[in-house]
C-alpha cells in the first residue's frame, strides 16, 4: 500500500487533551516497509518529526510546523516459551494499544503486565518512558525493541540494558531523542503467574471483589481498572492526558524534615531515598479542583490537568507553571511534567 503525506491536518482526534492543533503534514504508517517509504520522502527528510502513538502523553500548545507521523503498526504473537523459566515471549507491533496488549496478555493466561492495565496509549510509546503503575515498571518484563534509526532506515534491535530505563525514563528521551522510531516490543511474561498485590488499594479492592485469596492476574486486572476509574477521568469524556507530573523522588534527610512538618506525608521507599506522590503536594496546596474557564485541576484526582473543552494548550502549560512554583515554594519540591510539550 502506497504511501501519501496530507497538509495541514488538525490533531484534535490524535490527543487525549483534545487541543485542536494542526499538522503542516501527516502521514500514516504500517509496516516496517511503509516507514522506510516516506523516511526517504524529500519533504519528510527535510522537516521536523513528531512519532504520534495514542497522543495520550502529549500536550500541544501551538500548531506543529513539520510532519507527523502516525505509527499503526499492528501485530499481537506468542513467538516463543521456555520451559526452563516458565515464560513465554510476546511480540507487538507498537501501535497497538498498551491495554489491548495486557488483554491479549490475559487471553493467553500470561502474567506480569496486569498491574499496569488501562495505562493509556500505544505500545510503541510504552519503552520510551518506561511506563509504571501500582508498583510494576514495563522494564520488569522488557526483552527488547526494534526501532528504525530516522537517518538511515535501519532496524535496529535494543536490549533492556540499551534502552537505559529509569524512572517514567529511557535512552530515548535524551541520549536518542529523536533518533528512532519504536516498530516492534518483545516481552517476557510469566505462565506460572507472580502477582503483585502489595502496592496502593490493590489488596483491599480484591477484598472488596471477594478476590482476596488467591487472585488471578485478570483479577488483579479488573482491580486496577477499577481503582483507575474511580481516580482518573476518561479522556472520551473530558481532555487529560492522566499524570501530568511524574512523583519526585527526595533524599532521605529531605523527605525526614518534610514528614516532621506533615506528618500525613506518605511516602515510598526507592534506591536513594523516598518518592512522594506529586498528587499529595498538589492537592495540600490547594489545587484539587481548581478550575481556570475551561482547563483546571481534576476534582478527584489532583494529578491529572484536565480541558474541559475549548482551551488552548499554552494556558494548560501556564497553570502547569504555576503549580510547580505553588508546590516549590511550599514545600521546596520540584515538580516535572511527565507530559510531553510541544
Amino acid at each position: 500500500m502506497p504511501v501519501s503525506l496530507e497538509s495541514n491536518v488538525s490533531l484534535r482526534a490524535y490527543n487525549t487533551f483534545g487541543i485542536d492543533a494542526k499538522a503542516r503534514l501527516f502521514a500514516r504508517f504500517a509496516s516496517v516497509e511503509q516507514l522506510r517509504a516516506l523516511l526517504v520522502l524529500p519533504e519528510v527528510q527535510q522537516a521536523e518529526k513528531l512519532i504520534l502513538g495514542g497522543g495520550s502523553n502529549l500536550l500541544f500548545t501551538k500548531d506543529f510546523d513539520g510532519v507527523v507521523l502516525k505509527n499503526e503498526i499492528r501485530e499481537l504473537e506468542v513467538i516463543s516459551h521456555d520451559d526452563v523459566s516458565n515464560t513465554a515471549l510476546v511480540r507487538a507491533g507498537a501501535g497497538e494499544s498498551w491495554h489491548g496488549l495486557v488483554e491479549y496478555a490475559l487471553s493467553q493466561n500470561l502474567s506480569g503486565i496486569e498491574n499496569l492495565s488501562l495505562i493509556p496509549g500505544t505500545v510503541g510509546a510504552a519503552p520510551l518512558q518506561n511506563i509504571g503503575a501500582y508498583g510494576a515498571e514495563l522494564q520488569d518484563t522488557f526483552e527488547h525493541l526494534e526501532a528504525v534509526e530516522m537517518s538511515t532506515g535501519h532496524l535496529r534491535m535494543f536490549t533492556r540494558a540499551e534502552c537505559g530505563f529509569g524512572y517514567r525514563e529511557s535512552v530515548f528521551k535524551n541520549t536518542l531523542k529523536n533518533q528512532y522510531i519504536v516498530t516492534a516490543v518483545v516481552l517476557r511474561l510469566h505462565r506460572q503467574h507472580q502477582l503483585n498485590v502489595s502496592y496502593g488499594a490493590i489488596r483491599t479492592t480484591l477484598e472488596e471483589m471477594g478476590l482476596e485469596t488467591e487472585p488471578t492476574p485478570a483479577d488483579v486486572s479488573e482491580a486496577i481498572m477499577r481503582i483507575r476509574r474511580s481516580k482518573l477521568p476518561d479522556p472520551a469524556e473530558i481532555g487529560n492526558a492522566g499524570s501530568f507530573f511524574k512523583n519526585p523522588e527526595l533524599s532521605q534527610a529531605k523527605y525526614d524534615a518534610l514528614k516532621a512538618e506533615y506528618p500525613d506525608l506518605p511516602g515510598y521507599p526507592v534506591p536513594g531515598g523516598v518518592k512522594v506522590p506529586a498528587a499529595w503536594l498538589i492537592e495540600r496546596g490547594g489545587w484539587k479542583g481548581v478550575r481556570r474557564g475551561a482547563h483546571g485541576v481534576h476534582d478527584r484526582q489532583a494529578l491529572v490537568l484536565v480541558n474541559h473543552g475549548g482551551a488552548q494548550g499554552a494556558d494548560i502549560q501556564m497553570l502547569a507553571q504555576e503549580i510547580i512554583t505553588s508546590v516549590r515554594a511550599k514545600f521546596g519540591v520540584e515538580l516535572h511534567p511527565e507530559v510531553n510539550i510541544m
